[in-house]
Protein backbone atom coordinates (compact mmCIF):
# COMPACT_ATOMS: atom_id res chain seq x y z
CA UNK A 1 0.00 0.00 0.00
CA UNK A 2 2.22 3.21 -1.22
CA UNK A 3 0.77 6.30 -0.53
CA UNK A 4 1.95 9.83 -1.42
CA UNK A 5 1.71 12.71 1.29
CA UNK A 6 2.92 16.02 0.87
CA UNK A 7 5.61 17.28 3.85
CA UNK A 8 5.40 20.86 2.03
CA UNK A 9 2.54 23.92 1.83
CA UNK A 10 4.06 24.57 -1.89
CA UNK A 11 5.42 21.35 -3.58
CA UNK A 12 7.02 20.58 -7.18
CA UNK A 13 6.50 21.45 -9.45
CA UNK A 14 5.57 18.69 -10.79
CA UNK A 15 4.27 17.36 -14.57
CA UNK A 16 0.19 16.65 -14.22
CA UNK A 17 -1.40 14.58 -16.51
CA UNK A 18 -4.43 16.39 -16.87
CA UNK A 19 -2.72 20.30 -16.53
CA UNK A 20 0.69 20.58 -17.19
CA UNK A 21 3.36 21.79 -15.51
CA UNK A 22 1.58 22.34 -11.76
CA UNK A 23 2.88 24.14 -8.69
CA UNK A 24 1.08 22.24 -6.05
CA UNK A 25 -0.75 23.73 -2.73
CA UNK A 26 -1.27 21.80 0.29
CA UNK A 27 -3.28 23.54 2.93
CA UNK A 28 -3.79 20.22 5.30
CA UNK A 29 -1.40 19.00 7.69
CA UNK A 30 2.25 17.56 6.50
CA UNK A 31 1.86 14.29 8.65
CA UNK A 32 -1.68 13.17 7.60
CA UNK A 33 -4.84 13.29 5.24
CA UNK A 34 -7.72 15.44 6.29
CA UNK A 35 -10.43 15.29 4.14
CA UNK A 36 -14.59 15.09 4.01
CA UNK A 37 -14.18 12.06 1.33
CA UNK A 38 -12.44 8.66 2.22
CA UNK A 39 -11.89 7.62 -1.80
CA UNK A 40 -10.92 3.86 -2.05
CA UNK A 41 -8.50 5.16 -4.76
CA UNK A 42 -6.64 8.33 -2.87
CA UNK A 43 -3.30 8.51 -3.46
CA UNK A 44 -3.32 10.00 0.02
CA UNK A 45 -4.19 6.52 1.57
CA UNK A 46 -7.44 5.72 3.75
CA UNK A 47 -8.42 8.59 6.58
CA UNK A 48 -8.09 6.01 9.48
CA UNK A 49 -4.95 5.45 8.31
CA UNK A 50 -3.08 8.32 8.41
CA UNK A 51 -4.65 11.05 11.21
CA UNK A 52 -3.00 13.82 11.44
CA UNK A 53 -0.91 14.97 15.02
CA UNK A 54 -0.35 18.83 13.96
CA UNK A 55 -2.15 22.13 13.05
CA UNK A 56 -3.25 23.19 9.75
CA UNK A 57 -0.75 26.24 8.10
CA UNK A 58 -1.91 29.49 8.85
CA UNK A 59 -2.84 32.26 5.60
CA UNK A 60 0.52 33.89 6.57
CA UNK A 61 2.88 30.91 6.23
CA UNK A 62 0.56 29.57 3.09
CA UNK A 63 1.15 33.12 1.53
CA UNK A 64 5.19 32.97 2.59
CA UNK A 65 5.59 30.03 1.41
CA UNK A 66 3.92 30.94 -1.79
CA UNK A 67 6.04 33.68 -2.32
CA UNK A 68 9.65 32.31 -1.50
CA UNK A 69 8.75 29.71 -4.56
CA UNK A 70 7.10 31.93 -6.77
CA UNK A 71 10.31 34.41 -6.62
CA UNK A 72 13.22 31.21 -6.86
CA UNK A 73 11.05 29.42 -9.67
CA UNK A 74 11.06 33.06 -11.58
CA UNK A 75 14.73 33.24 -10.72
CA UNK A 76 15.59 30.34 -12.53
CA UNK A 77 13.21 30.88 -15.28
CA UNK A 78 10.84 28.07 -15.03
CA UNK A 79 7.73 27.68 -17.40
CA UNK A 80 4.44 27.32 -15.05
CA UNK A 81 1.18 26.12 -16.31
CA UNK A 82 -0.45 25.95 -13.39
CA UNK A 83 -1.14 26.74 -9.63
CA UNK A 84 -3.00 23.46 -8.30
CA UNK A 85 -4.55 23.04 -4.81
CA UNK A 86 -4.71 19.70 -4.17
CA UNK A 87 -2.00 18.13 -1.36
CA UNK A 88 -3.32 15.53 1.38
CA UNK A 89 -6.83 16.30 1.26
CA UNK A 90 -10.05 18.62 0.34
CA UNK A 91 -8.53 22.02 0.35
CA UNK A 92 -11.57 24.33 1.17
CA UNK A 93 -11.90 22.31 4.61
CA UNK A 94 -9.21 25.03 5.46
CA UNK A 95 -11.04 28.07 7.26
CA UNK A 96 -9.09 30.68 5.87
CA UNK A 97 -9.03 29.29 2.24
CA UNK A 98 -10.95 32.34 0.68
CA UNK A 99 -8.58 34.36 2.07
CA UNK A 100 -5.37 32.43 0.81
CA UNK A 101 -7.25 32.50 -2.68
CA UNK A 102 -6.95 36.00 -2.42
CA UNK A 103 -3.08 35.85 -1.51
CA UNK A 104 -2.40 33.26 -4.71
CA UNK A 105 -4.25 35.48 -7.15
CA UNK A 106 -2.40 38.42 -6.07
CA UNK A 107 0.88 36.68 -5.72
CA UNK A 108 0.00 34.68 -9.21
CA UNK A 109 -0.82 38.22 -10.74
CA UNK A 110 2.70 39.76 -9.54
CA UNK A 111 4.54 37.30 -10.76
CA UNK A 112 3.33 34.09 -13.04
CA UNK A 113 0.23 36.39 -14.88
CA UNK A 114 -0.03 34.09 -17.24
CA UNK A 115 -0.08 30.74 -15.08
CA UNK A 116 -4.41 29.82 -13.96
CA UNK A 117 -5.09 28.92 -10.60
CA UNK A 118 -7.16 25.08 -9.91
CA UNK A 119 -8.35 23.90 -7.15
CA UNK A 120 -9.51 20.12 -6.86
CA UNK A 121 -12.25 19.81 -4.84
CA UNK A 122 -14.61 16.88 -4.27
CA UNK A 123 -17.22 19.55 -4.09
CA UNK A 124 -18.42 18.98 -0.57
CA UNK A 125 -18.66 22.14 0.92
CA UNK A 126 -19.89 24.58 -1.60
CA UNK A 127 -22.55 25.50 0.43
CA UNK A 128 -20.33 27.48 2.11
CA UNK A 129 -20.33 31.12 1.00
CA UNK A 130 -16.81 31.41 1.25
CA UNK A 131 -15.76 28.72 -0.59
CA UNK A 132 -18.21 29.21 -3.88
CA UNK A 133 -16.84 32.66 -3.60
CA UNK A 134 -13.32 31.58 -3.78
CA UNK A 135 -13.98 28.90 -6.40
CA UNK A 136 -15.57 30.98 -8.91
CA UNK A 137 -12.53 33.84 -8.53
CA UNK A 138 -10.13 30.98 -9.93
CA UNK A 139 -9.90 29.99 -13.59
CA UNK A 140 -10.07 25.98 -13.12
CA UNK A 141 -12.56 25.15 -10.28
CA UNK A 142 -12.98 21.33 -10.46
CA UNK A 143 -15.07 19.13 -8.33
CA UNK A 144 -15.86 15.70 -8.66
CA UNK A 145 -18.56 13.33 -9.71
CA UNK A 146 -17.54 9.74 -9.57
CA UNK A 147 -21.19 8.75 -10.41
CA UNK A 148 -24.76 9.28 -10.84
CA UNK A 149 -25.91 6.63 -7.72
CA UNK A 150 -25.88 7.99 -4.63
CA UNK A 151 -24.80 4.32 -3.56
CA UNK A 152 -21.69 4.06 -6.35
CA UNK A 153 -20.18 7.23 -4.72
CA UNK A 154 -21.02 6.07 -1.09
CA UNK A 155 -19.05 2.71 -2.08
CA UNK A 156 -16.15 4.65 -4.64
CA UNK A 157 -15.38 7.98 -2.44
CA UNK A 158 -17.14 7.18 1.36
CA UNK A 159 -18.48 10.73 1.94
CA UNK A 160 -18.63 11.51 5.49
CA UNK A 161 -21.89 13.51 6.11
CA UNK A 162 -25.02 11.62 6.49
CA UNK A 163 -26.85 14.19 3.90
CA UNK A 164 -24.56 13.51 1.12
CA UNK A 165 -26.55 13.03 -2.20
CA UNK A 166 -25.92 13.10 -5.81
CA UNK A 167 -28.93 15.37 -6.52
CA UNK A 168 -27.63 17.98 -3.81
CA UNK A 169 -24.05 18.28 -5.61
CA UNK A 170 -25.62 19.10 -8.85
CA UNK A 171 -27.82 21.69 -7.49
CA UNK A 172 -24.38 22.95 -6.02
CA UNK A 173 -22.77 22.92 -9.37
CA UNK A 174 -25.29 24.47 -11.52
CA UNK A 175 -24.63 27.43 -9.07
CA UNK A 176 -21.18 28.47 -11.43
CA UNK A 177 -23.01 27.88 -14.55
CA UNK A 178 -20.60 26.30 -17.08
CA UNK A 179 -17.63 27.72 -15.87
CA UNK A 180 -16.42 24.86 -13.57
CA UNK A 181 -14.12 21.66 -15.14
CA UNK A 182 -16.31 18.33 -13.71
CA UNK A 183 -13.60 15.60 -13.06
CA UNK A 184 -14.84 11.77 -12.65
CA UNK A 185 -12.61 8.58 -12.06
CA UNK A 186 -13.40 5.34 -13.71
CA UNK A 187 -12.32 2.22 -12.17
CA UNK A 188 -13.33 -1.32 -11.31
CA UNK A 189 -12.80 -4.17 -9.04
CA UNK A 190 -14.02 -5.15 -5.57
CA UNK A 191 -14.57 -3.56 -2.14
CA UNK A 192 -15.33 -5.62 1.08
CA UNK A 193 -16.77 -8.55 -1.19
CA UNK A 194 -18.54 -5.99 -3.48
CA UNK A 195 -18.40 -5.60 -7.30
CA UNK A 196 -16.70 -1.74 -8.03
CA UNK A 197 -17.28 -0.98 -11.57
CA UNK A 198 -18.45 2.95 -12.46
CA UNK A 199 -17.55 2.04 -16.31
CA UNK A 200 -20.77 0.26 -16.98
CA UNK A 201 -23.25 1.23 -19.24
CA UNK A 202 -25.81 1.89 -16.46
CA UNK A 203 -23.03 4.13 -14.88
CA UNK A 204 -21.96 5.40 -17.88
CA UNK A 205 -25.00 6.71 -19.20
CA UNK A 206 -26.53 8.08 -15.47
CA UNK A 207 -23.72 9.49 -15.68
CA UNK A 208 -23.81 11.22 -19.07
CA UNK A 209 -27.32 13.16 -18.51
CA UNK A 210 -25.80 14.60 -15.37
CA UNK A 211 -22.97 15.68 -17.73
CA UNK A 212 -26.18 17.25 -19.84
CA UNK A 213 -27.34 18.73 -17.33
CA UNK A 214 -24.49 20.29 -15.71
CA UNK A 215 -22.96 21.06 -19.31
CA UNK A 216 -19.43 21.89 -17.55
CA UNK A 217 -17.57 23.84 -19.90
CA UNK A 218 -14.79 20.60 -19.80
CA UNK A 219 -14.56 17.23 -18.07
CA UNK A 220 -11.96 15.62 -16.87
CA UNK A 221 -12.15 11.21 -17.86
CA UNK A 222 -9.27 9.40 -16.12
CA UNK A 223 -8.61 6.44 -13.91
CA UNK A 224 -5.98 4.98 -11.32
CA UNK A 225 -2.36 5.62 -11.97
CA UNK A 226 -0.36 4.78 -8.80
CA UNK A 227 -0.89 2.26 -6.57
CA UNK A 228 -4.45 2.54 -3.93
CA UNK A 229 -4.81 1.87 -0.51
CA UNK A 230 -7.53 -0.58 -1.25
CA UNK A 231 -6.34 -3.69 -3.44
CA UNK A 232 -8.19 -5.52 -5.92
CA UNK A 233 -9.20 -2.13 -7.89
CA UNK A 234 -8.18 -2.10 -11.67
CA UNK A 235 -7.76 0.71 -13.84
CA UNK A 236 -9.93 0.99 -16.74
CA UNK A 237 -8.22 0.89 -19.89
CA UNK A 238 -7.20 3.81 -22.10
CA UNK A 239 -9.66 2.60 -25.01
CA UNK A 240 -13.05 2.53 -23.03
CA UNK A 241 -12.00 6.00 -21.08
CA UNK A 242 -11.14 7.66 -25.09
CA UNK A 243 -15.54 5.73 -26.02
CA UNK A 244 -16.77 8.07 -23.15
CA UNK A 245 -14.99 11.19 -23.52
CA UNK A 246 -16.56 10.34 -27.31
CA UNK A 247 -19.91 10.62 -25.69
CA UNK A 248 -19.40 13.38 -23.59
CA UNK A 249 -17.86 15.04 -26.92
CA UNK A 250 -21.15 14.23 -28.67
CA UNK A 251 -22.60 16.93 -25.98
CA UNK A 252 -20.79 19.49 -26.99
CA UNK A 253 -18.55 19.39 -24.10
CA UNK A 254 -14.51 19.42 -24.51
CA UNK A 255 -12.95 16.63 -22.49
CA UNK A 256 -9.55 15.77 -20.85
CA UNK A 257 -8.46 12.16 -20.61
CA UNK A 258 -5.39 10.52 -18.43
CA UNK A 259 -5.60 6.96 -18.68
Amino acid sequence: MATILFDEIVFGPVHSRRMGTSLGMNLLPYDGKLCSFDCIYCECGLNKDFRTQTKLPDRVSVRAALEDKLKSLLKEKVDLDVITFAGNGEPTIHPEFGGIVDDTIALRDHYYPDTKISVLSNGMHLNKTEVFNALKKVENPILKLDSAFDETVRLIDHPNSPDYSVARQVDLYQRFGNDFILQTLFLRGTFEGKGVDNATEEEISAWLELVRALNPREVMVYTIDRETPVKGLEKVPYNELMEIAERVEQLGIKTNIAG
